[in-house]
């Protein structure tokens, strides 16, 4: 997906968001958004918004001298996830349709994206998740069920910590013996890595790997070269987020994303309402290489 005009507002203000939480120098900050700004004025309009997101991350790691500014974040966000994993286990393996319920609270935890809310409550998220039991579900389950039967192997590409607490509920309807599970490889916004795959116990039921970028999205190009031979070999992926669908949307493989339409743009682009909970196919299905 190409970046918008519409989507430079979005970038600055998640940039302002996260150099106040990496830093509480106005200097800082200042220096910061000063130096966004220049970007997005110059930036080449073909790439995702993912790139400038990476690029501005990058930066407010290094200016602000810390690692991972949402450590503190990721881990109150496992961890309130964690406390409602039972009672949620309970919903799905009492439902009818356990795999449909499933899929629908991993959506409920795509809230937890502080690169669009960075104000998130566990009020919001409880209000969420009555949301994916009531709400509209948009996208072709037949194609997906079919897919998913037929699959030998799968690849699911998490997005947010706190968030794969609810997607292991999905993870579980999938035979985990088939399923990897891949995280980020370095910390970029509050995207999972695999010390949060760890956090909430999914490298004890699933095989994880991390896909060796700091992009808060999958930039192929730059994922390593274990992610990339997971990546080629699955039958099917599953991949969760506005991220990962705005840097794989056109990637000729079998791949289903998972998220809730957030902005205007990928609302647009897939064709609903913002706020539509959304199982939307990749563009292109053909078994060729990406990148």
């Amino acid at each position: 997906m190409k970046t918008t005009l519409d989507c430079i507002p979005c970038v600055v203000r998640q940039s302002l968001e996260a150099v106040r939480i990496a830093s509480a120098s106005p200097v800082v900050q200042e220096q910061v958004l000063r130096t966004v700004l220049q970007w997005a004025a110059v930036m080449d309009m073909n790439d995702s918004p993912p790139v400038l997101a990476q690029r501005v991350h990058r930066y407010i790691r290094k200016l602000a001298g810390v690692a991972d500014p949402y450590r503190a974040a990721k881990d109150r966000w496992n961890q309130a996830a964690l406390q409602l994993l039972p009672d949620l286990r309970t919903l799905v393996n009492g439902a009818a349709d356990p795999l449909a319920l499933a899929a629908r609270l991993a959506v409920a935890g795509n809230v937890i994206d502080f690169g669009v809310n960075g104000h998130l409550t566990e009020s919001d998220l409880r209000v969420a998740i009555q949301h994916a039991l009531d709400e509209p579900f948009v996208g072709d389950w037949s194609a997906f069920r079919q897919a998913m039967v037929r699959a030998s192997r799968i690849l699911y590409l998490a997005d947010n910590a706190g968030e794969i607490v609810f997607d292991r509920l999905l993870l579980e309807q999938l035979w985990p013996a088939r399923v990897t599970v891949a995280v980020r490889g370095t910390p970029v916004l509050n995207d999972a890595t695999r010390a949060d795959a760890q956090a909430v116990g999914l490298t004890e039921a699933f095989a994880v790997i991390d896909n060796g970028s700091d992009a808060p999205g999958t930039i192929l190009e730059e994922c390593s070269t274990e992610f990339r031979q997971h990546f080629d070999e699955a039958d099917l992926i599953l991949a969760k987020g506005q991220g990962n669908n705005e840097t794989l949307n056109e990637c000729p493989r079998n791949i289903f994303f998972l998220f809730k339409a957030k902005c205007p743009v990928v609302a647009a682009q897939v064709g609903v309402a913002v706020g539509t909970q959304v199982l939307a196919r990749s563009s292109r299905t053909e078994p060729e290489a990406c990148a």
